[in-house]
């Protein structure tokens, strides 16, 4: 494993631009939202660079590319999230191409971590 600390990887870091960007797409989401898609979007955008660092820390590449997996399924999860809240009509535009370019960028970074 190389000597790179999570906070080096580019993908964790975008992946934290991503939780940014999350949490400022659910702030304008209704408050009868907050303990349901709002919690959940921002559970699935923190639990991305979580599962990178957290991976990165055990010290060996398997289980580095276990939690890498484990990230790919958080976005999935929160690529799910984002267009029901583009379909209830929650989410500003710009903010959901954004957060949805982003994490398809981060997706494309995880799946070619992952597939080496």
């Amino acid at each position: 494993m190389t000597a790179v600390g999570h906070k080096g990887l580019i993908v964790w870091q975008k992946a934290m631009d991503l939780v940014v960007l999350v949490y400022r797409l659910t702030q304008a989401f209704p408050s009868s939202e907050l303990y349901g898609l709002t919690s959940q979007m921002r559970r699935s955008a923190v639990s991305i660079p979580s599962n990178i660092a957290e991976g990165r820390k055990r010290g060996s590449e398997v289980e580095f590319r276990r939690f890498l997996f484990i990230a790919f399924g958080s976005g999935a999860e929160l690529e799910t999230q984002l267009e029901i809240g583009q379909r209830l009509g929650f989410c500003d535009a710009t903010l959901f191409s954004l957060a949805t370019d982003l994490l398809n960028e981060v997706m494309r970074m995880l799946n070619k971590m992952t597939s080496e």
